[in-house]
């Protein structure tokens, strides 16, 4: 087995936990700014690190007087706002462990974490959270209290604290140590009932260290960044820890669609996001460029992006041509989109699936270095990252220092280190199952180059076997299509059937802009886009494209296009953005029995 190891740059002293991370920080820095609270549309108020100290503490003084005991599990269901930060860290600094629920999650999903976990207290955002709890109550029945962050419930639990004293909280705050349980964090539940990863203060702390030491350009006193991915997944909350360590301001965003105007105001450094969203920046822009008859100009200034960005590879360098016209579509269209993400944008971290190469040079070159991360719920987060100074465009940088990785002799990357979880809560058989020693066994699979960059070529779960016995993985396949603007999502299958076939689903937002760029009509509904000649004709170029790089055996030999919007809230996407695919192929069923029947071949179709 291949293997790559990066011994740790820092090592933790024992007695450390997450809470030392603020404490430090705050001796270092009182008056530095660590988060910014948006007040009012595009304005920001930032507060310092000794005054969030100070939330924290009488927060902390609250949940004591309310009876939270250190071990104690208490859970957070509510959008990403910097009232979750605050609620994680006085749980913390209260000794007790936080149990993060997806705002977005069914009232069984929620039963099932509240019960499973143990958790006494639950804070929710609003009335429909707490309407879902009020659902399933009585299969949550150690649940004491329940405090609603869209109302007084924070200043009335401060009120209650008030007569605890700092010496308590000190107690509690210390009781934790290093390789105690921090946080219960549920997996998405792709292909089961969820499974309650135990992530230990370590985790978090050696993460945080050594990431601050390794990416210095990223992580420094006075950079920003924006936080909006859920911070109920592992990757937003370990960004979270991090950037309290490495003295970093945050904001947050809770709405999707303020995502955009947030940044023009806040101007961060750096942003944490899922391949989907750069497809989608760079699909928009497309778009709307196409719409004000500067589609040709943008179309010419993504293509000499991505060749400026190669040429920076070779040891020759961008020729003087490359140069001269980088330097002009810098001017006409680069630093545009750079001012559309708040003009300060220098990085960005990107995980949860590959990017691609042609973004990943994209966004190079008009002066944003996405840095690819791979982790898992499991792993704490990211246990491997690019560098700025060390990059291979399309493949995830190496592993942080003191992790390790190998592929085992089936192609599976293997991890170790001390982010790896302590085991499934309350499930043995699982983590047995997941662990070989100190080896955790991601279920993806990869390969590993002579420099420790890692290739993600799909999860073993999900590899398909067709009737003629060819293994194909389907997320070299879809990653691609789903970079195509109408597309919102492709689902490859083809498990014991004569040949590969895909589900397409149509993207709501982009498909107007670009049926009106096409010289359609833009009011077409999804049902009526779905059978369209020219969709289906714009679908078929881009399975063309794809299927060039795949033998015909492991090519798209037909697909389909779905009348309806596959998300989250219709119950085939995981928070994070994954296919459920076991959902798909039984909502699906009735058109896949059509795709395997009478659907046209794609060379079919003109």
């Amino acid at each position: 087995m291949k293997s790559y190891d990066i011994a740790p740059l820092i090592v933790s002293a024992e007695n450390e936990n997450i809470t030392d991370l603020l404490e430090t920080r705050v001796s270092k820095t009182p008056g530095l700014p660590l988060f910014s609270v948006e007040s009012g549309e595009g304005n920001w108020v930032d507060m310092s690190a000794k005054d969030f100290r100070a939330k924290v503490i009488a927060l902390a003084k609250g949940l004591v007087a309310a009876g939270i005991q250190p071990g104690q599990a208490v859970a957070i269901m509510s959008r990403t706002r910097f009232e979750w930060t605050l609620i994680d860290f006085a749980i913390w600094y209260a000794g007790a462990v936080s149990v993060p629920i997806y705002e977005s999650s069914a009232p069984a999903q929620m039963e099932w974490i509240l019960s499973d976990s143990d958790a006494v207290a639950l804070f929710v955002e609003n009335d429909e959270h707490l309407a879902r709890f009020e659902q399933i109550k009585p299969g949550a029945p150690l649940i004491r209290n329940v405090w609603k962050i869209e109302s007084d419930a924070l200043e009335q639990l401060v009120k209650v604290g008030r007569d605890i004293g700092d010496d308590v909280i000190e107690t509690k705050r210390k009781s934790s140590k290093l390789r105690d349980l921090a946080t219960i964090i549920y997996t998405s539940g792709t292909t089961g009932q969820p499974k309650g990863c135990e992530l230990t203060h370590r985790g978090f702390v050696e993460l945080s260290k050594n990431a601050t030491l390794e990416l210095p350009q990223v992580v420094a006193e006075g950079a920003s960044t924006l936080l909006f991915l859920p911070l109920a997944h592992v990757f937003a909350r370990f960004i979270e820890v991090l950037c309290i360590h490495g003295g970093v301001k945050v904001g947050h965003q809770p709405d999707s669609k303020n995502v955009g105007p947030a940044m023009v105001s806040f101007h961060p450094t750096f942003l944490l996001a899922v391949p989907r969203v750069f497809e989608k920046v760079y699909n928009s822009a497309e778009q709307k460029a196409e719409a004000a008859g500067k589609g040709k100009i943008f179309r010419t200034a993504a293509y000499s992006a991505i060749a400026y960005s190669r040429a920076l590879d070779t040891p020759e360098g961008p020729s003087f041509g490359q140069r001269l016209r980088h330097k002009l579509f810098d001017a006409l269209v680069y630093k545009k989109l750079r001012a559309a993400m708040g003009g300060q944008v220098k990085y960005a971290v990107s995980g949860g699936a590959p990017l691609g190469a042609r973004l990943g040079h994209f966004y190079r070159a008009i002066g944003l270095i996405v840095l690819e991360g791979y982790g898992l719920t499991e792993t704490t987060a990211p246990a491997m990252i690019g560098r700025p100074d060390s990059l291979k465009i399309g493949k995830v940088g190496r592993v942080l220092p003191g992790t390790g990785i190998k592929i085992a002799e089936d192609g599976e990357i293997w991890l170790r280190g001390n982010n790896i979880l302590r085991g499934y809560w309350r499930n043995p058989t699982a983590t047995a199952a997941a662990m070989d020693g100190e080896w955790f066994k991601t279920g993806d699979i990869g390969e590993l180059d002579e420099d420790g960059f890692l290739s993600i070529t799909g999860r073993k779960k999900e590899l398909l076997v067709t009737a003629g016995g060819k293994n194909v993985a389907p997320a070299p396949l879809e990653d691609p299509l789903r970079a195509v603007p109408i597309v919102g999502q492709a689902v490859v299958i083809g498990d014991k059937r004569p040949f590969v076939a895909a589900i397409i689903s149509l993207d709501p937002e982009m498909l107007p802009i670009w049926l009106a760029n096409n010289g359609a009509e833009k009011d077409m509904t999804l049902a009526q886009a779905a059978k369209s000649p020219i969709v289906l004709a714009e679908i078929q170029k881009a399975i063309d494209r794809v299927n060039k790089n795949f033998s015909r055996a492991e090519s798209i030999r037909k697909f389909v296009v779905v009348d309806q919007e596959l998300t989250e809230d219709s119950g085939h996407l995981t928070p994070s953005l994954k296919i459920k695919r076991e959902a798909v192929m039984r909502d699906f069923a009735p058109a896949i029995a059509e795709l395997y029947g009478s659907a046209p071949d794609t060379s079919e179709i003109v």
